[in-house]
Order: C-alpha cells, then sequence, then structure tokens
C-alpha cells in the first residue's frame, strides 16, 4: 500500500492520524531523546465526538489581533457553509491553530504567543493570558487547520486593515494563513543587519550532515512551510484553553490538541532523531520556551545551504483551480519569508532535487530513523517508513513523473494491520 494524498481530503486524513501521535508522542519528547515505544497519555473518554465531520471552517480574526489585547481575545471557529454542517475546535479533524511571533526592534528579542482558537459563540474554558508586549512590538501570526479549507473572517475592521492573507480572492491557501508576515520579517531583517539579533546556526547531526531547516530537500514536501507548533488543552466536553501548566491543573482530564505540521515533523521527531536542537524563544503565555513556524522560516533563510527550497508553483496549495498560480505562489513566499519568483526550483528542478537528496539522506539515517517513533503508527511503524511514504506521495501530487522521474520509493510493505512496515529505495 502506497500512502498517496491524491486530494486534499486525503492529505487531510493522513494528518488526522498524525495528529493522534504527536499528541501522545509530546511528553516524551524530553531532553531531544524520543522514546521507542509510545502510549496515549490517559484521559477520560472521547474528547468530542461528532458523527460527521464538515472539511471546510471559517475563523473569526479578533478585532485588533497585532496588539496585546487582540492576542488575548480568542478566535472564533465555525462553518464555512452552515448546510455542510457544524465545525467544532474540539474535534480534531476541524481543528485551527494560531501562532503569534513578536519581535522587539529595541532589543532584537523574538517570543512567541499562542492565541486560542473556541467554538463560535462560546467562552474559553480558561481565559487567555493577556501577553506583555515591548513598546513598538511587530507582530506576526501564523495560521494552520486541520482539515481541508479554513477561511479567515474579520471580527474587527477587515482582513486588510490587519494585514492578513487567506490566498488569493476565493481562492484559500487551504491550511495556511498568515497576517503581518511582510512587516515582521522586514523588521527581524533589520534587527539581524544591525546586529541585535543572532540567529542560531542550524548545527550538525550526528551523522556529520547539516540539521535540516523547513527548507532542506531533505524533508521538505509536496507544500512546505505549512501550519505551526501550537498545541491546546481540549475538555471532554470541546472547550478550550491555552496549553499552560496552569491551565492544565485547572482542568484536570484535558487532552492535549495538536497540529500536525512540517514544523512539528522537523522540530519534534525530525531533530531528536539527528541529535539537533530547534530554535526556541521565549513563551508569553505559558512560560518557558516554545518553537514556532517564524523562528524555523527565520533560521531557515539565514542558514540554510544551497540548494534552498523555495515554495514551488506545483504546491497544491499554492495553485487555483488546479493550475499554477505565480501570484498565488508569490502571496504564500511573502508568509514564509521567501523570496518571490522566479527564485528557486523550476516544477521539474524540486521534484528531481526532493527525490534525489531526501532518498539518499533517508537512506543514510536509515537505522536512526528506524529506530524513531512514527508521527503517525496507523499508517507507518517508524520513522523512516513514515518520511519514505510521506516522500512518495508528494512525488505523486506534485506530478513529478510527468518530467520523466521515477518514484524514489520503488515499494512499500505492510504489516497485518496495514501500516508501512518497510521501504525500499529505487537504486
Amino acid at each position: 500500500m502506497s500512502i498517496h494524498f491524491r486530494t486534499r481530503t486525503d492529505r487531510s486524513r493522513w494528518r488526522r492520524r498524525m495528529y493522534l501521535l504527536i499528541v501522545a508522542a509530546l511528553p516524551f519528547l524530553i531532553g531531544g531523546v524520543v522514546t521507542a515505544a509510545i502510549a496515549a497519555p490517559p484521559a477520560p473518554g472521547p474528547v468530542h465526538p461528532i458523527p460527521a465531520t464538515n472539511p471546510d471552517c471559517a475563523l473569526a480574526v479578533p478585532a485588533a489581533p497585532l496588539t496585546a489585547r487582540g492576542l488575548a481575545s480568542a478566535y472564533q471557529l465555525s462553518a464555512t457553509n452552515a448546510a455542510n454542517g457544524p465545525c467544532h475546535e474540539g474535534n480534531p479533524a476541524q481543528s485551527a491553530f494560531v501562532q503569534a511571533t513578536v519581535y522587539d526592534p529595541a532589543t532584537g528579542a523574538l517570543s512567541v504567543y499562542d492565541p486560542l482558537v473556541v467554538d463560535a459563540g462560546r467562552r474559553a474554558a480558561v481565559a487567555p493570558i493577556v501577553p506583555v508586549l515591548p513598546a513598538d512590538a511587530v507582530v506576526g501570526i501564523w495560521f494552520g487547520y486541520n482539515g481541508n479549507n479554513l477561511t479567515l473572517r474579520s471580527a474587527g475592521k477587515g482582513l486588510a486593515v490587519d494585514h492578513c492573507v487567506n490566498g488569493l480572492g476565493n481562492s484559500v491557501f487551504g491550511q495556511f494563513a498568515y497576517c503581518n508576515g511582510a512587516a515582521f520579517y522586514g523588521a527581524v531583517k533589520a534587527g539581524i543587519a544591525a546586529h541585535k539579533l543572532t540567529v542560531p546556526a542550524l548545527g550538525t547531526a550526528d551523522d556529520g550532515e547539516p540539521c535540516p531547516s523547513t527548507r532542506d530537500f531533505s524533508i521538505v514536501d509536496q507544500d512546505q512551510s505549512d501550519n505551526v507548533t501550537t498545541r491546546y488543552l481540549v475538555t471532554g466536553s470541546g472547550g478550550t484553553a491555552q496549553n499552560t501548566r496552569a491551565d492544565a491543573a485547572r482542568l484536570p482530564g484535558a487532552r492535549v490538541l495538536s497540529n500536525p505540521s512540517d514544523n512539528a515533523l522537523v522540530d519534534a521527531f525530525v531533530d531528536p532523531a539527528l541529535g539537533c536542537t530547534p530554535w526556541t524563544a521565549r513563551n508569553l503565555d505559558g512560560g518557558g520556551t516554545a518553537t514556532s513556524l517564524a523562528l524555523d522560516e527565520i533560521q531557515a533563510n539565514a542558514d540554510q545551504a544551497a540548494p534552498v527550497a523555495l515554495v514551488p508553483l506545483n504546491d497544491p496549495m499554492t495553485m487555483v483551480g488546479g493550475a499554477s498560480s505565480v501570484t498565488k505562489t508569490n502571496l504564500y513566499r511573502v508568509g514564509v519569508d521567501q523570496a518571490p519568483l522566479p527564485a528557486g526550483q523550476s516544477r521539474k528542478l524540486y521534484c528531481q532535487d526532493m527525490d534525489k537528496i531526501q532518498a539518499a539522506r533517508l537512506q543514510l539515517d536509515l537505522n536512526r530513523f528506524s529506530n524513531a517513533a512514527s508521527p503517525d503508527p496507523a499508517a507507518a511503524t517508524n520513522l523512516l517508513t513514515f518520511l519514505g511514504g510521506r516522500l512518495s506521495a508528494s512525488f505523486q501530487n506534485l506530478g513529478c513523473a510527468r518530467f520523466g522521474l521515477t518514484d524514489p520509493v520503488s515499494s512499500e510493505s505492510v504489516d497485518d494491520a496495514g501500516a508501512v512496515a518497510a521501504v525500499t529505495f529505487a537504486p
């Protein structure tokens, strides 16, 4: 059985399955070590059972989202089209996630804050923390989604006023969106140039190769740099709260709700397996430190060696009606701090680099990845077979065969439960 995302629905199902193990695995990701066996944390029954799932939901962006008060105002989740059924944040197949990264232009300091998402018309299980922002703070906000298409709506003066980008016109990106990305990255670049901010090097992995960034062809997939590393708490009745120790103590039995993402894959699974450490910054909502999509992209922009993977024209999230769009691709690139086209690779070269470089890295780290936990045990038995299936699926969905290329994963074998247990790479 091959793991192929032939449609966005297929990809959504893959993400829903991946969600389950990420939730279970996070408590075990301690000190950069991933335990080989992972069991889900105990919890009293299902979180929020819903018989039918509407894959397309809308998220109301609160007024003044880039301010401290706006960050602490809960985003409201509802159905894009009510006729297709309701949307509930506590349903892992519909969950939306918000992540802000804050830059202080005076000191060069970065910090992370995770705004909360609740069901429309519902109060938070615990009121979000109001962050203390530095004077003249520059805030960027990014979104992730576990369903198919997330549509932003404004509860304030309009998405354009808040510099929010959901796609091109009525063609949304799908699971990705952002607010104030251009201004945020511009301020960070100015800080780097003024020597106020020093971006840590990616470092060297245990295999002697550079630690991978989100733009490393050894780790990218069909739609790189999408979704966030935010986590929420969800109660048995579907209420949500920020994932802090204090809120967890107030909500005994609450589960952790996560957004399976390329960033979480690198930060929480691949990095530990390779002896690498993701970049973190001060966490404004829960104390300690946290990863973020923006941190990953800043580091990738600063330290990823050539060839650098940039969002291609055949990325499904940047297409319009199944056709490539330069304008939509460039809008996506702005949100992840990438240069506009024609920078980067052609569709053919993106396929070639992904297939060749990733297959080689997977084989180099065969033992390390084989002994690391799979982000989705229902689909793959370990990290190697998961990444191999993901590579093969990306080959199919990017249409790489049309360029005369051969799938780098020549065969996959499954166990009795239907999970990929072994992969064979083409010679």
